[in-house]
């Protein structure tokens, strides 16, 4: 079939039912929902299919299959590994308009979603019925459920709340064979052999397209309250939390460079916590259920002091403040956007956060003693953002080019540390040859077993994890 017939079926398919989807090919619609927030691969879909069903996704799976087209997911699109972008003509199947929320059960604390939920959306519903969904990340107003699945995607309330999987009961599926597959039917206890949802929870739509997923939710936390206190050192970040965990039940831990937090106050809206400069910042929350827990924070932070770990501090005392201090940590993206910045996605082992990020901070700087780096990250999990700042007398194509170089140095490291080269967004086209740096040569054969038990043809997000 040609492009033309190819499209002419697409508007066929979706055209069935009570609830017609789109199929667009006008050239914006092809590059916004082509790409996602990498920027590297230049968009060029043949099209883009909005479906309103599972049954329409069933259909266009099939048609996939009988005529060899490719299909690549699209949920909110702010990856960053390439994960949702269509290269090579494929057609892109965005989940927009699969939006709804469709059953809410208050005994099992669970709701059941369409895969284009956006994450916000899920956690206003919870919070109207008196309940939290806990993961959270700064693209929350856009970033959808599918995608968050298909990426496992963590956030800032991993220390005390784990992954996305963590709260999925159940799955609605699309197998690259066309097979539409309910797993685990939102069953607590369920041992009957091998537990299929977590094949499809960070799979980035290579095995097939989640429609639906049940989550779970939980009660929401009591008066959250955050302390930001200025580091003496980075091996400092572990001594503190330590020090905090042994009496606090910790909902976020996370930190940020110095340099990180004069751009977010060079980008205006924000206020520095304190007069006092510090190299390194940590961003601690808590429930402050009690004038005791309050109690303890200040008794943690006097015994930080002394121990010359913690140069100075903050505590919030109202909703307000709270709020006001997470921007400290929570508008690092956007301020230092202007600057085109190279971005890696890492994580380690808690307890080896330290020596990790000053190996990798010593051998950039070794070489492009003209890069500014800026670090920031969920260190309470081992999650680490770096983030390299193009110099402005440097031509775009050369500094990602030199990018390249850094990424082996990077990876190099974090396969000594054992840790991975994707902790949050997937493996997707940019940390697809890297992927050996984390992952063994047995498991990666196990994986591509895994990829044509359930995409045999090798439709369902071609190119993305392993060619």
């Amino acid at each position: 079939m040609n492009s033309e017939q190819i499209i002419a079926a697409l508007k066929d398919l979706v055209a069935a039912g009570d609830a017609p989807g789109k199929v667009l090919t006008d050239p914006a619609d092809l590059d916004t929902y082509g790409k996602d927030w990498t920027k590297i691969y230049p968009p060029k879909p043949l099209a883009i299919v909005l479906p309103k069903t599972t049954e329409q996704v069933q259909a266009l799976v099939a048609f996939a299959n009988d005529n060899q087209v490719a299909l690549v997911p699209s949920g909110g699109r702010t990856g960053l590994s390439a994960g949702a972008v269509a290269a090579n003509g494929e057609v892109v199947v965005a989940f927009d308009n699969m939006n709804r929320i469709l059953e809410f059960n208050p005994s099992d604390r669970t709701v059941r979603c369409q895969a284009g939920v956006v994450t916000e959306q899920l956690q206003q519903f919870a919070e109207e019925n008196g309940l939290y969904y806990p993961v959270d990340f700064a693209s929350a107003g856009s970033s959808q459920l599918g995608g968050n699945l298909s990426t496992n995607a963590g956030g800032i309330k991993v220390i005390r709340y784990g992954m996305s999987r963590d709260w999925v009961a159940g799955l609605k599926v699309v197998t690259g064979k066309g097979d539409v597959i309910d797993l685990n039917k939102d069953l607590a206890k369920n041992n009957t052999g091998y537990d299929l949802r977590h094949l499809f929870i960070g799979a980035e739509g290579t095995l097939g397209f989640i429609t639906e997923a049940t989550m779970k939710l939980t009660r929401k936390p009591d008066d959250l309250t955050v302390l930001v206190l200025g580091l003496n050192d980075l091996t400092n970040t572990m001594d503190v939390l330590q020090s905090f965990q042994k009496k606090l039940d910790l909902t976020a831990y996370e930190f940020f460079s110095h340099q990180a937090m004069q751009h977010v106050l060079a980008h205006g809206q924000v206020q520095a916590p304190f007069e006092t400069e510090a190299p390194y910042y940590a961003l601690l929350e808590f429930e402050a259920v009690s004038d005791q827990v309050m109690d303890d924070a200040m008794a943690l932070f006097e015994e930080c002091v002394e121990a010359g770990w913690v140069l100075d501090g903050v505590i919030s005392q109202s909703e307000t403040q709270a709020q006001n201090l997470w921007q400290l940590r929570e508008r690092i993206s956007e301020s230092i956007a202007p600057r085109i910045p190279y971005k890696n996605d890492i994580s380690v082992v808690v307890s080896r956060v330290p020596g990790f990020l000053q190996e990798i901070d010593s051998v950039v700087t070794e070489h492009y003693p003209d890069f500014e780096i800026i670090w920031f990250g969920h260190i309470g999990d081992g999650n680490l953002h770096l983030n390299i700042l193009k110099p402005e007398d440097m031509a775009k194509e050369d500094f990602f080019e030199k990018c390249q170089q850094v990424n082996k140095w990077v990876f190099e490291i974090v396969q000594r540390y054992e840790g991975s080269v994707s902790a949050e967004h997937g493996v997707g086209m940019t940390k697809k040859p890297y992927l050996q740096y984390t992952r063994s040569e047995a498991e990666i054969v196990y994986l591509r077993g895994i990829k044509q038990v359930f995409d045999p043809n090798g439709i369902m997000n071609p190119g993305k994890i392993f060619d």
